[in-house]
């Protein structure tokens, strides 16, 4: 009796020690799942295959994130931590830059890196990436869906109320103003202008006499510029919400031989230097164009482990009279139609990816 009660008591020993160790492991395995960062799963190690998805790579602020990109994914081949980087461009077309990402999630890359053409017509495909366990990093223009590991972008609302509330004050709340768009159904586009909005309700003296839609060019805006002096002989302030499209205007208003006005943009570099040149009134901020390289080392760190954070917020410089000099002085450094864009470093990046 005594053997068989103490057979029992052993086997009932064995089974709560295997029970313990089942629920540690499934604690365990919880605490994993809950830290790593969204869409990572499987068996996905270094060096990765990273994709990027462009919408298009013509205009010269693409071409120079792509720069970037290409620049960080070398610095991690160095470490051991990166093998290929897929590149397409979609020229424009948002279901060209569908098949472009599902080419790559049928190749199984480890990352996609992506710029959205659409807002919401590539949320079924990101979602799909997810799904597969590859690591999705959005910037500069989003997706709806949140099935992606990180969406990283400056605040475009706070862009736009920011820029509506300077020109209020040079104004003085009065006045008939352009307002320069970028593409229509660009998420950074639009928040822009939706972010200027509520400035321009509270301030009703200022009137807005017409709109446009441009592309990030200079051309296509000097040309929707110009056929709008024709058409209004009183203009009082341009709110530009983009580089390219302030140097544009300011071209247009010198060409047709009409005063400069007060004009808002960003730190495109033939902008800053003609508001230099021609003592505009001037504002402007940055869409930096290293979100690029930050995707990709954000992508790697989640891959490897880290709970990066679902939404990663990169601040707004504000370029005024003050600071435009700070950046003139390193403007031969960048493209003559490229963009003036701040320093990074890794240190940078994990201060971001802290917060």
């Amino acid at each position: 009796m005594k053997n068989l009660e103490n057979g029992i008591s052993a086997s009932l020993r064995r089974r709560l020690l295997a029970g313990a160790a089942a629920a540690a492991l499934l604690v365990f395995s919880a605490g994993t799942a809950s830290a790593a960062a969204n869409c990572i799963k499987g068996d996905r190690k270094a060096p990765y295959t990273i994709g990027w998805a462009n919408i298009y790579s013509v205009p010269t602020w693409m071409k120079q994130t792509e720069g970037t990109i290409t620049a960080e994914v070398e610095e991690l081949k160095k470490a051991g931590l990166v093998k290929d980087l897929m590149i397409t461009d979609a020229q424009g077309n948002a279901q060209t830059q569908i098949q472009h990402i599902q080419s790559m999630i049928d190749a199984n890359v480890d990352a996609i890196v992506v710029i959205a053409g659409s807002s919401n017509a590539l949320d079924r495909v990101i979602s799909d990436a997810c799904d597969k366990g590859i690591a999705v990093v959005n910037f500069d223009s989003l997706v709806n869906t949140d099935k992606v590991t990180a969406k990283i972008n400056t605040d475009s609302n706070e862009w736009g109320a920011t820029a509506a509330k300077w020109m209020v004050s040079q104004l003085g709340g009065k006045g008939k103003i352009i307002i320069m768009n970028g593409p229509a159904g660009i998420s950074v586009s639009d928040d822009r202008r939706k972010g200027a909005q509520p400035v321009l309700d509270a301030n009703p003296g200022l009137q807005v006499i017409t709109e446009t839609n441009t592309e990030y060019n200079v051309a296509p805006a000097q040309e929707a510029m110009t056929s709008l002096l024709f058409a209004n002989p009183e203009i009082d302030g341009v709110l530009s919400l983009g580089g390219a499209l302030s140097a544009g205007s300011v071209l247009a208003f010198e060409r047709q031989g009409r005063d400069q006005v007060p004009t808002t943009g960003e730190n495109a570099r033939q902008f800053l230097e003609l508001w230099k040149e021609k003592g505009l009134k001037g504002w402007a901020t940055m869409q930096p164009n290293w979100l690029g390289a930050l995707s990709v080392y954000t992508a790697v760190q989640a891959l490897e482990g880290k709970d990066v954070p679902a939404f990663v917020k990169v601040p707004l410089p504000v370029i005024d009279d003050s600071t435009i000099g700070s950046y003139l002085a390193r403007a031969d450094k960048f493209p003559a139609d490229g963009y003036i864009y701040s320093d990074y470093d890794k240190a940078l990046f994990d201060k971001l990816l802290a917060k």
